[in-house]
């Protein structure tokens, strides 16, 4: 674990205001945030549309199993505690491969007694290793929603960025779900270039924004829910401003 230059879950954790971040972090959080001051705004609009995409998916969906991809640092309203609340029996399975991230969660992330949190130590950029780690722990012949919030930015690679996607999806069966969010030039995010550049010069993992036709493509063969392909921020809410941040749900039908 290197703490001389800024990692993506230890900024991000910066922004929500949270404590688990080096000086580097905050260093490069606080550039990003002069170069782009609706950082804050978006990392606060993503967490939020992950709360109401995972109450929508434990509640009305009926899922008992969420794969939650590119975890990030615990906060308040993680995945786990947002399906407990609704489903207290459902199974949720965590990944990342940063070791603070994965230190924090098995610390501060515990699961209802009915259900079962687990974490796995693994990288998005290898679906097959995840889908075997997660077997133990998740009923694949079951639905299970995929959660990937914030994660495929750091693909640089747009085909392998929906290969990734496509590999997941192709391992769970009829009635999951996909939830995604990514960062864009578009919904007024174009000041966000400038931002993106110093974060790839100064931290780590290199990110990308997507066009609306490139994130629509992630959910190609999938069942998009109302109100469709929208701001993280407008998905099933009303805000005063949106984001420069995708948000969608879908369905394997």
């Amino acid at each position: 674990m290197r703490t001389d230059i800024a990692h993506n879950a230890r900024v991000w954790n910066h922004w929500l205001g949270g404590k688990d971040n080096y000086p580097v972090d905050r260093a490069v959080g606080d550039g990003i945030t002069a170069l782009y001051p609706g950082i804050g705004e978006v990392a606060r609009a993503d967490r939020a549309f992950l709360a109401r995409a995972v109450r929508y998916l434990a509640g009305e969906a009926g899922v008992r199993q969420f794969l939650d991809i590119g975890t990030g640092l615990p906060t308040a309203d993680n995945t786990h505690e947002v399906a407990q609340r609704v489903a207290p029996d459902a199974r949720i399975v965590y990944v990342d491969n940063d070791p603070i991230v994965l230190t924090h969660a098995r610390a501060l992330l515990t699961s209802s007694p009915q259900g079962l949190t687990e974490y796995v130590d693994a990288d998005a950029h290898r679906p097959d290793a995840i889908l075997s780690a997660v077997a133990p722990t998740l009923d694949l012949d079951r639905p299970v929603a995929v959660m990937m919030l914030g994660i495929l930015n750091f693909v640089m690679d747009t085909d392998e960025a929906r290969s990734i996607v496509r590999t997941l999806m192709d391992a769970v069966p009829s009635g999951s779900f996909l939830a995604l969010t990514h960062p864009t030039l578009e919904l007024g995010g174009e000041g966000n270039a400038e931002a993106m550049d110093f974060w790839n010069k100064n931290a780590t993992p290199p990110i990308t924004a997507r066009s609306r036709a490139e994130f629509t493509s992630f959910l190609d063969g999938l069942e998009i829910l109302d109100p469709g392909v929208v701001s993280c921020a407008s998905w099933r809410f009303a805000p005063a401003t949106e984001v420069a941040q995708f948000g969608a749900v879908a369905r394997k039908p």
